[in-house]
């Protein structure tokens, strides 16, 4: 009898490490990567009204893309996302308002977007390692992952306005809607194991 094969951690780790040939699987991670990064775009320039400041969906977004898709298919997304801001496409927040291209991304936010990319392979591989598996471990890695984003973040924007105001207007205000848009994140993810594990 031959033994159950394992379930894979990942949306990522079932198109990469899957049976099929090497060009299927490639095409399929590139599809993937590209439907996680026009979720991301339109994520980022979605904004909802809030307090102190208002906020945009993209924390939201790439967390759960990176617990979907795992470690290596969520760093490629986030590559691509880059890449199509890099580009000129307007995929960021503020664009094409407050520049567009390499010009917005060594701006005063572009620490933010090295930092998410980080946040996105460390929650994957998180995932992938089987690091993650319970809500309340994956919402404390999703919490972790944000530190880069915030550090790195913060780091580049006081090259502009100082570390006081890099806290006051890059940190402070978005504190408490990161730590909503992670629970929201999680409560997605619990239901799609749920929905994935009631169909056996």
């Amino acid at each position: 009898m031959s033994s159950p094969r394992a379930v894979p951690s990942s949306l990522g780790a079932a198109v990469l490490d899957g049976p099929s040939s090497r060009a299927y699987r490639l095409t399929m991670a590139f599809g993937l990567a590209l439907i996680g990064s026009l979720f991301i775009a339109v994520s980022a320039r979605l904004q909802v009204p809030f307090f102190p400041v208002p906020m945009t969906m993209q924390t939201f977004a790439i967390t759960l893309v990176a617990a979907a898709y795992g470690g290596r298919l969520a760093g490629a997304t986030l590559l691509l996302y880059l890449a199509e801001g890099a580009f000129g496409l307007p995929v960021f927040a503020n664009t094409p308002e407050r520049g567009i291209g390499l010009a917005y991304m060594l701006g005063p936010t572009g620490g933010y977007l090295v930092g998410y990319t980080l946040a996105a392979i460390a929650i994957g591989h998180a995932v992938d390692r089987g690091w993650a598996h319970g809500l309340w471990r994956l919402g404390a890695v999703m919490a972790l992952a944000m530190v880069p984003v915030y550090l790195l973040g913060a780091l580049w924007l006081a090259q502009f306005t100082g570390l006081a105001g890099a806290f006051a207007a890059g940190v402070a205000p978005f504190v408490l809607g990161d730590v909503l848009k992670v629970a929201l994140s999680v409560a997605c993810v619990g239901a799609g194991r749920r929905a994935l594990a009631r169909r056996g």
